[in-house]
């Protein structure tokens, strides 16, 4: 089954590359970058070989599952271009509601719903089901020339399988009950990030997505411990603020702006390291 690009997504000028197999996706998108390519551009793969996540991690992607990255033209800087992530969150998180619909909420013995939304978005940039990491979003911002910077935003979902041998608990939509195909839902993700990316308006809309993004946020209110580099800060997650950034608020009191780090929530949140 051959990646399409959906009727929203192609009346909104976006474009699509497909391959079978491939190293990175978010590598061929740069390299389309350097050849000059305006943006728009999607680049998918039935099969992904060398895909990379936050801090040099690796993130292979078997048949099933998805892999695609967004090539976007930006003059807007980096600071701006940083809050592509969430936009990409609330559109993964949509085009996942959207191919199954009925793993959202958990359903009772009885047959009702006790109302527990099962998707939520981990800060920066994962989708968690039941607190298992089952996408990741890498945001890298590239100059390809001395006046034009370009930002590949980067997604892998687990479809159908999820990883073995990773620290943190992970699972697949497969393992969630969804039986959906990547390219099902690689045309929601598609048809969804139109409608964000068009909320987000060049940063200027980033106040409706903080808004969107904090009703979804996996912690909100929770201990949580955050770790950068060899520092560990814990305290309670308070927001995000108009930047991106996690406000963590400590015990005394004070609160701290976290740019990027590694999060743990429960337990881990709450003894040392």
């Amino acid at each position: 089954m051959a990646f399409e690009l959906g009727p929203k997504a192609r009346a909104a000028g976006y474009r699509l590359v497909e391959y079978e197999t491939v190293g990175s996706t978010s590598t061929e998108a740069l390299a389309w970058a350097t050849l000059g390519d305006p943006g728009r551009l999607w680049v998918v793969a039935h099969e992904q070989t060398a895909g990379h996540g936050r801090r040099g991690s690796k993130w292979m992607t078997p048949r099933g599952n998805l892999a695609a990255s967004l090539l976007i033209a930006s003059n807007e800087g980096r600071p701006t271009s940083a809050t592509l992530g969430f936009v990409a969150g609330l559109a993964l998180d949509s085009a996942i509601r959207t191919v199954a619909p009925s793993i959202r909420v958990r359903t009772l013995l009885d047959g009702t719903s006790d109302g527990c939304d099962r998707l939520t978005l981990k800060w920066p940039n994962d989708v968690l089901f039941d607190g298992a990491k089952v996408a990741g979003i890498l945001l890298e911002a590239v100059t390809v020339a001395t006046d034009r910077q370009v930002v590949v935003v980067g997604v892998g979902v687990n479809v159908r399988h999820a990883p073995q041998g990773i620290p943190y608990p992970v699972t697949s939509l497969a393992e969630c009950g969804a039986d959906v195909t990547p390219e099902a839902l690689f045309e929601a993700l598609a048809a969804a990030w139109v409608e964000q990316a068009g909320l987000w308006n060049e940063g200027r809309g980033f106040v409706s997505i903080r808004s969107r993004w904090l009703e979804r946020a996996a912690g909100l209110g929770a201990p949580i411990a955050v770790k950068v580099g060899e520092a560990v800060y814990r305290g309670t997650f308070e927001t995000i603020d108009e930047e991106g950034r996690m406000i963590v608020r400590s015990g005394d009191g004070s609160s701290r702006a976290i740019t990027a780090g590694e999060v743990h929530f429960g337990a881990a949140a709450t003894v040392g390291h």
